[in-house]
């Protein structure tokens, strides 16, 4: 049908407003999306251009190899595991908690590990990764890998972490490595962005702590491609770090569990100290500890067992505490020999002048006794050390006075602080009047030089000093303690030392003293002498006090030590080196109130020695006949490990 002019015009007016209308309507959409393309491009370009580039590729930082730690012989001290952690990205799980409840459905997790991870993430930056489970069997991995498009941002990591293979021997040697803490970051100025990685572990204590930065390495980049839910597509590229530098220690790991094992359940220290360039062959103290448990975070239970909560704590044995050079104690008479070098080094004493001992000696209205109540009778310096006389060195101490007797005792390594890579090193005290006035605010009195002349009062050293003491003593060089051999293979520099001056007529008598209190039947170590020709060893007992025995007391007999608490008993301490002709070891040995030095140090003292020198078991043959069925029975009886064979200490 043919439609009129007028129908024609209005239809086509029609059409106009549509296509008018329709045309305006594109114009505006058109123009919505350009101002929104020139917002997005031009005012917000560099915002959204960097989230597009951060979903699309993500560098990580790829923590380096720890550096492994070796005995002297290339036995392994501490050494790197492999595990599986289980990590999660804020910025690529997007709902936190949902992605959790969903992996916490896949794989056995805790309230708690929950708790921490959702803690660790509001401290970080959204692209860190932060653990939420470790240690993860390959199983639970396994899930996590399958379930992965539900997971975003959750990945299964290979990790490394610490071994300690020889456990207890060398905790208070090596120590041990912990997750960086707050405290941690507070307490060091170090700006390496591993220390932020979440559970990134560093060294605590020791060894670890002390050579961190030489151990720890420089880390590596990965760069890989994401998709929009956080998963890996591909790896882009990857920058190897720099593993930490291996360590080899002057310890040697089999003498080592001998010192452990040998100490037992007491509370005490021992260190050997080889005579030639100073190395430490031995350093331990008992009891001690898993240093495992705090790689992995210690339980309330074993932190409760180690901290002895529930005994007395007037028995606590400090297991935790590395005795050997933290531990401070009065030296007793073992420090007799410092008094004896002042005074024939100052010419105030000859070697055969004689002071008579009765038992006791009043100095300004205080009566001061020796250890023997009937007294010694007429004693000379070779005599007095060798029946260990206190009355002989009250005198002679009063007549070099403590300024003298001070400075031999730095001079022969007391009072000062020795640089080893471990925590918390005493600098004992090697008192002078200086020193009273500074510390105390009182003037010297001469009853303080009277108790400093046999190592009481004010005088205090650790196992360590010690030692030293006794090697600048044996070789006349001033011996300083080292306890790294190398680092990646580079020798550290000896600890020899060079010759102090000392006359060595002086020396050779003091030796030849010491050489009496373990060899000739009035000596106080004569029943645990070395008999094997050619080894035998010169030594000093020590029995400090630790209490003050009252006039009281005294008149109605002084109780017996094994009468006393155990923490009112005396320290008992031994000094010594061996071979007397040829020296090789100098040892020290504390036992925390063990009662008298010839009873409770002098035995392990010999039984160490023999150990060191034999570089083993020694053949019964080296001890006192009285004596061996006993030692016999006690080699069966002592716990020692099989020590693996040691490599060389690289990475090869």
């Amino acid at each position: 049908m043919k439609r009129g002019s007028k129908e024609t015009e209005t239809s086509a007016r029609r059409i106009s407003r549509r296509a008018l209308f329709l045309g305006a309507s594109q114009l505006a959409v058109v123009g919505v999306l350009g101002w929104r393309m020139r917002a997005l491009q031009v005012e917000q370009g560099d915002i959204y251009r960097s989230l597009a580039e951060r979903n699309r590729i993500d560098i990580e930082l790829l923590p380096p190899d720890r550096g492994l730690i070796y005995d002297v012989n290339g036995v392994i001290l501490a050494e790197n595991e492999q595990f599986y952690n289980i990590t999660i990205t804020r910025e690529d799980a997007g709902d936190v908690d949902a992605v959790l409840a969903k992996l916490a459905r896949l794989i056995p997790i805790t309230e708690e590990q929950i708790a921490r991870a959702r803690e660790e993430l509001d401290k970080v930056r959204g692209d860190i990764r932060v653990t939420v489970a470790e240690r993860v069997p390959w199983d639970d991995v396994s899930r996590v890998v399958v379930n992965a498009p539900a997971l975003p941002g959750v990945t299964a990591e290979l990790g490394l972490s610490r071994l300690y293979p020889q456990e207890t021997d060398m905790a208070h040697v090596v120590g041990y490595v912990g997750p960086v803490s707050d405290y941690d970051l507070s307490r060091i100025d170090d700006q390496d962005p591993l220390l932020r990685i979440p559970r990134f572990q560093i060294g605590k204590t020791m060894i670890e702590n002390k050579l961190e930065r030489v151990l720890r390495g420089k880390a590596g980049t990965l760069e890989v491609e994401k998709n929009a839910a956080g998963s890996v597509m591909r790896e882009l590229s990857r920058s190897e770090g720099e593993p930490g530098s291996d360590v080899q220690l002057t310890v040697d790991a089999r003498l080592q569990n001998y010192v452990q094992a040998r100490l037992g359940e007491e509370s005490a220290a021992a260190v050997v100290i080889d005579l030639e360039d100073g190395d430490i062959a031995a350093i331990g103290s008992a009891p001690s500890f898993d240093p495992n448990l705090f790689v992995r975070g210690i339980s309330q239970a074993d932190w409760d067992a180690l901290n002895e909560r529930d005994k007395d704590p007037r028995e606590h044995h400090r297991p935790l505490a590395a005795k050997t050079v933290q531990g401070a104690y009065p030296p007793g008479s073992t420090f007799k020999m410092v008094t004896a070098l002042a005074a024939l080094e100052d010419g105030v004493v000859e070697p055969e002048e004689t002071v008579r001992c009765l038992g006791q000696m009043d100095v300004s209205d205080v009566r001061f006794h020796c250890w023997k109540r009937g007294g010694h009778g007429n004693m000379n310096l070779h005599e007095s050390l060798k029946q260990s006389c206190d009355v002989y060195y009250y005198d002679i101490g009063q007549r070099v006075g403590i300024d003298k007797i001070a400075a031999m005792a730095r001079r022969l390594g007391l009072g000062e602080r020795h640089d080893l890579p471990m925590s918390a090193i005493t600098t004992g005290i090697a008192p002078d009047k200086d020193w009273k006035r500074r510390e105390r605010g009182e003037d010297w009195r001469i009853g303080d030089t009277v108790n400093a002349s046999i190592g009481q009062g004010y005088v205090l050293a650790s196992p360590l000093q010690l030692a030293v003491m006794t090697a600048r003593i044996a070789t006349g060089r001033s011996v300083s303690p080292r306890l790294v051999l190398s680092i990646d293979g580079v020798e550290q520099p000896s600890g020899a030392g060079e010759d102090m001056g000392l006359n060595e007529n002086h020396l050779r008598r003091i030796r030849a003293s010491m050489f009496d209190v373990s060899n000739h039947r009035r000596g106080t170590a004569y029943r645990t002498r070395i008999v094997a020709e050619g080894m035998q060893m010169a030594g000093k007992t020590g029995t400090s006090q630790v209490r003050r025995i009252t006039a009281e007391e005294r008149a109605q007999g002084v109780w017996r030590n094994e009468d006393l608490p155990w923490h009112r008993r005396d320290h008992a301490l031994y000094v010594g080196f061996a071979p007397y002709e040829n020296p090789k070891y100098a040892v020290a040995i504390v036992v925390e109130h063990g009662g008298g030095g010839s009873a409770a140090a002098a035995p392990i003292a010999r039984d160490i020695m023999l150990q060191a020198l034999h570089g083993g078991t020694p053949p019964l043959s080296a001890y006192p006949s009285a004596d061996r069925s006993r030692i016999e029975e006690q080699q069966r009886r002592l716990d020692l490990r099989d020590i693996r064979p040691g490599r060389t200490a690289d990475r090869a």
